[in-house]
């Protein structure tokens, strides 16, 4: 067993690897009482710091597009589309009623301002030429978004459209809907479209368009750098929101409010009192290499293990972490070909034999297939050395 500096013990397991459901804290204190449901995370353990009827299944609304930006991100990180890339607006796109960037038939923008109009001014037209563009067509995009949902494990969600307008059977749930905005907010730079309160788009035409933020605790509240609202005659008003102070990011998501002050009061109330309560202690950033593991068949013999998102220890204010141990859980047989980002392992932490902390590791590279010569060279490398 190794003894590291910051006094985690890391030791290394072939083991399977298996979701684990989040810590949860115990609280008497009345957050939201003026929601349907609410849900507080710590994002980067994903423990739970307040809980109100998190798992009752309501619409959405433009919340919905949490899951089309993650989509978005994960195509952009796989290098399925770039940043510059052209998107064409199709009549369909088009015609999509809602919130709005007004987009023409045969338009074209790019993925970065496609992401801008739906992340800042919810466009749901933006919305859906992003689910075009990606998937081919918007029902495919659906089938990509359920898809998703299965894999993160979500049990009480279920989409019809990239949307969020209403819909029989679209619905989510508050905890839901935290696990999603975690999963979004792996990819750092979508705070900023996220955290902006306004911006432009078609600058330099007669057609320029203010985009302003449904999400006004972006101005209001300090920290506060996403994620995204919603509103329909059946949701009310909802918002999953994130902010961070110091080390800590946290997620607090409402659904069903009167009016959007009580919504933003009851966000605010969520924020302040992790912000007041807790604090974390950072051990890894998202990218750093933790282990290694061999590859059967690859081009090479290793592929290194790395955080899939930043790695934290969550405590009440002024606790300490130096009785916190951490596993790697590695999977067995791995056989080339391996993609950058497949799940290999999994980083667990505990604290008084414990489990208060799970995370996936990912390769941080291709590896393929080793050719024939490769192969060759390596059984008489082998062969040589025993001689």
């Amino acid at each position: 067993m190794k003894r590291v500096i910051s006094c985690l013990t890391l030791i290394t397991m072939l083991l399977s690897v298996t979701p684990m459901a989040l810590a949860k804290e115990s609280t008497t204190v009345e957050l939201a009482d003026k929601a349907k449901s609410a849900v507080l995370i710590e994002r980067d353990t994903g423990t739970i710091l307040y809980d109100k009827n998190s798992d009752e299944k309501l619409p959405p609304a433009s919340m919905t597009k949490i899951m089309t930006m993650l989509l978005i991100m994960e195509a952009l990180d796989k290098g399925q589309i770039k940043w510059d890339e052209k998107v064409r607006t199709s009549e369909y796109a088009a015609s999509m009623g809602g919130s709005q960037i007004f987009l023409e038939p045969g338009e074209e923008m790019t993925v970065e301002q496609m992401l801008k109009g739906i992340a800042i001014g919810s466009g749901n037209d933006a919305s859906v030429a992003m689910a075009e563009k990606i998937a081919g067509s918007a029902d495919e995009f659906v089938n990509m978004m359920n898809k998703k949902v299965e894999e993160l494990d979500l049990k009480n969600t279920h989409f019809k459209n990239p949307t969020g307008l209403p819909e029989p059977d679209h619905y989510s749930s508050a905890h839901d809907m935290a696990l999603m905005a975690k999963e979004l907010l792996k990819y750092e730079e979508i705070t900023n479209f996220t955290g902006k309160y306004e911006d432009y788009l078609r600058e330099g035409t007669d057609k320029k368009f203010w985009l302003v933020n449904t999400n006004r605790l972006v101005k209001f509240y300090p920290g506060v750098d996403g994620v995204k609202t919603g509103f329909t005659n059946e949701a009310k008003y909802c918002l999953t929101a994130t902010a961070k102070k110091d080390n800590m990011r946290v997620i607090a998501v409402v659904f069903g409010a009167d009016t959007p002050k009580d919504r933003n009061a009851q966000v605010t109330k969520m924020l302040d009192y992790a912000f007041s309560q807790y604090q974390t202690h950072p051990l890894f950033e998202k990218d750093h290499v933790l282990s290694q593991l061999k590859v059967s068949k690859g081009s090479e013999k290793e592929v290194n293990l790395m955080t899939s998102e930043p790695i934290s220890v969550l405590t009440k204010k002024g606790e300490k972490v130096d009785d916190v141990t951490q596993e790697i859980l590695m999977k067995n047989d791995i056989k080339a070909p391996v993609k950058k980002g497949d799940e290999l392992g999994t980083l667990q932490l505990k604290k008084d034999g414990k489990l208060i902390a799970e995370s996936k590791l990912v390769a941080e590279k291709d590896i393929d297939e080793a050719s024939w010569w490769t192969m060759f060279k390596r059984v008489m490398g082998d062969f040589t050395k025993a001689g």
